[in-house]
């Protein structure tokens, strides 16, 4: 009897990714965007997932907690929450881009679904205030709901223009292929912890 593998399970695992123009994948062909690509890495690997792409372009912290009932709609077994950047390039109070975060979270453990906090940094040219106050949003909302946090969405990226498109913010299709690189282990071990994938890895009689 042969040891079931990740991508025998016969209905995939939806991974939700509720986020904004770096999730929905801004100025790519769609195949090139980061759902697409985290999902071709993921199954590459064995793990049966569909990404769903909850991403909206130019979407606020305020955006994604409006619209995040629509996002569970399909039912996700996990998520990654990719939200923030705006609020920063904005300049909006980081008071407010945590509160919101902080009802996506409670949101999702409500309804049991494991997450994977991916936060931002805020650009030094916005002061030492306002950088300290946003970029503690994310290690702090991590702690209190005792979650997977990836620090820094475009780590690798942020700061190599060969990885930029022309706007010089949205990451291009290699750059968002080394934010899938960077990412993987961290979303890999979110599917590790679901007990449908746990059930699919299992030894015959364990």
């Amino acid at each position: 009897m042969s040891v079931p593998t990740r991508a025998d399970a016969a209905q995939p695992v939806k991974l939700l990714a509720l986020g904004d123009s770096l999730t929905a994948g801004y100025g790519l062909p769609e195949p090139e965007g980061f759902t697409r690509q985290l999902e071709k890495a993921l199954t590459e690997r064995g793990y049966n997932v569909t990404v769903i792409n909850a991403g909206v372009s130019g979407d606020t912290t305020a955006g994604g907690r409006a619209r995040l009932d629509w996002a569970l709609a399909d039912k996700p077994d996990a998520a990654i929450v990719e939200l923030g950047a705006n609020d920063m390039l904005r300049g909006l109070d980081p008071a407010q881009a945590k509160d919101n975060l902080d009802a996506i979270l409670k949101a999702l453990k409500e309804r049991r679904i494991p997450t994977l906090l991916a936060g931002m940094y805020a650009s030094p040219s916005l002061g030492k205030p306002y950088t300290d106050k946003f970029n503690a949003i994310y290690p702090d909302l991590a702690k209190t709901y005792d979650l997977p946090l990836y620090p820094f969405f475009l780590d690798g990226v942020a700061l190599e223009r060969s990885l930029i498109q022309q706007d010089g913010l949205h990451p291009n299709a290699k750059g968002v292929a080394t934010i899938v690189e960077r990412i993987l282990p961290s979303v890999t071990a979110l599917l590790d912890s679901l007990p449908q994938i746990q059930k699919t890895t299992e030894k015959p009689g364990g």
